[in-house]
């Protein structure tokens, strides 16, 4: 027995270096373990990536400095924080990703005129008398565009038209998150249960993207029968150059013109439910059993003291970059202002003050231009016409001026035929 407990001291003492070694080995295994880890967790990130959908190539942002923007409805898929303002929304091809250019949130600082017109910083603009159907201003008015949430307004114009019990109540469902799948993380959340009402005001003023694929289902309609029903509803409108593919704005396929924008925008305000809805500034939705939702709408920074918001709509999403639809009072007067194409979050509503300062500085002229009888109602040109090789930017014509009167009335801006970045 002596000798067993001789030898079993020996085969510890022999332990004894072994078991000092292992917190050294075991500081060691996590030392290298964390960038295994981390670099294991790099490579499912990539191989994520290499699937997952990407938008198509955009216009780089102006500074590599600026961080991202969010709309209410709307999100980058990289992060989840700064979700404040209005919302964003990626645009582009199945079966790819982006991670979108940088975003900023301020106003270009520019000055108010160029070339005694005013200088507006979107690709694709129109400015038009809502009284008489005269443009003042126009930039590109009829090339087609990527329009994000401008979508809204057909998708509501489309289930009013199918009868939308405005107090009947709606469950958002996992269908409605997946349709809204890569766009902002929506305050209405899946089991919450809303009045129809409750969900025109969430899609309209907080651009949320499950409340339109909710509106479809309560009046029948799934995700795709939804979008056929928005392009009915537009060709029936008379929108030429205005189509969906999908109900809520995510899809860089998603396009309009200025023109039609506006035209949107005119038949959503003479609804009688949808008119007083995208005038409202803010609203109180009321969930079921759930504290109440309050909303701003994405427009209110187009107010101004000389601009008086009628109804309007925004909206973004990488291809689109940012953009806005409005009917404004300005100088005693109604407007329909388009503006696609535009960098910058506040830059939009920049341009909706340039342009009310230029109508005001210009009362005179333009008052004059008001008072002339009004021509015929002329629609937007054929695509062949849009498109033509003399007309790259499809808003101007060969040799005419800025500032130059054109057969309507209005004037087109040649001052910078490449667009403003």
């Amino acid at each position: 027995m002596h000798a067993t407990i001789t030898q079993s001291t020996r085969a510890t003492r022999r332990e004894r270096p072994v078991l000092a070694l292992l917190p050294a080995l075991g500081a060691w295994i996590f030392l290298i373990g964390g960038p295994l880890a981390s670099a294991d967790a790099r490579a499912d990130e990539h191989a994520a990536e290499a699937i997952a959908p990407q938008a198509a190539p955009t216009r780089p942002s102006l500074s590599k400095l600026a961080t991202k923007a969010c709309e209410p409805g709307q999100r980058h898929r990289q992060s989840s924080k700064g979700k404040r303002g209005e919302s964003h929304k990626r645009g582009g091809k199945p079966g790819h990703k982006s991670r979108g250019p940088r975003h900023h949130h301020a106003e270009r600082h520019v000055a108010a005129t160029k070339g005694g017109q005013p200088n507006v910083q979107a690709l694709g603009a129109l400015v038009i008398d809502l009284e008489t159907g005269r443009e003042l201003w126009n930039r590109r008015p009829d090339l087609p565009r990527s329009i994000a949430s401008i979508s809204k307004l057909a998708a509501a114009l489309t289930v009013m038209d199918h009868n939308l019990d405005l107090d009947g109540l709606t469950t958002i469902k996992r269908v409605d998150v997946d349709v809204a799948r890569g766009g902002a993380r929506s305050r209405l959340l899946e089991g919450m249960t809303l009045s129809n009402r409750d969900l025109l005001h969430a899609a309209l003023l907080g651009s949320d993207n499950r409340a339109v694929s909710a509106l479809g289902r309560a009046v029948g309609l799934g995700s795709a029968q939804l979008t056929s029903a928005m392009n009915r509803k537009v060709a029936a409108l008379g929108l030429r150059f205005t189509r969906f593919r999908e109900p809520t704005g995510l899809s860089a396929d998603n396009q309009s013109t200025p023109r039609e924008t506006i035209a949107m925008l005119r038949a959503a305000m003479a609804h009688p439910v949808l008119g007083p809805i995208v005038k409202r500034v803010e609203y109180d939705a009321h969930p079921v059993s759930r504290p109440a939702i309050h909303y701003i709408s994405t427009h209110r920074p187009a107010a101004r003291p000389n601009v008086q918001v009628l109804g309007g709509k925004t909206g973004y999403n990488d291809s689109a970059r940012y953009c806005l639809v409005i009917a404004a009072r300005i100088d005693g007067r109604s407007y329909g202002i388009a503006l696609l194409g535009t960098e910058g979050d506040l830059t939009r509503f920049g341009d909706v003050a340039r342009i009310a300062d230029w109508i005001v500085l210009h009362h005179d002229a333009n008052h004059a231009l008001k008072s002339s009888p009004p021509s015929a109602p002329q629609g937007p040109p054929p695509p062949e016409a849009i498109l033509a090789p003399d007309q790259p930017d499809g808003g101007v014509r060969p040799g005419q001026q800025v500032g130059q009167l054109d057969s309507t009335g209005g004037t087109s801006d040649t001052s910078d035929t490449s667009g403003t970045k």
